[in-house]
């Protein structure tokens, strides 16, 4: 498992201009894309949901629909492990449907 810390130097927006992540309306849609296949994507979310980050596209989520989930789910201290462990679920199930 990569440290929380060490995900940003795998991500694929890594080599992106920046701004091109912190845009307004309609541009967040574009910005997302590069979110689409990223590796870390999953920590990225992780990252703005932990940390109540408030601006630009993280994870693939823009900044509203990261308010939205965050007022759906108060009960959630810990974006990360959730996010984690729904993951982990997700690739075991995966495994026993190619099996």
């Amino acid at each position: 498992m990569v440290e929380q810390g060490d995900w940003r130097v795998r991500a694929a927006c890594r080599d992106e201009n920046p701004d091109q992540l912190f845009v307004r309306g309609a541009e967040q849609r574009k910005a997302r894309m590069v979110c689409f296949g990223c590796p870390v994507r999953t920590e990225c979310l992780a990252e703005a949901l932990d940390n109540k980050i408030e601006f630009g596209v993280w994870g693939g989520m823009t900044e509203r629909e990261r308010r939205a989930l965050l007022r759906r789910r108060p009960d959630i201290g810990n974006w990360h492990e959730l996010l984690e462990a729904a993951r982990r679920e997700h690739a075991e199930y995966d495994e026993c449907r190619v099996s």
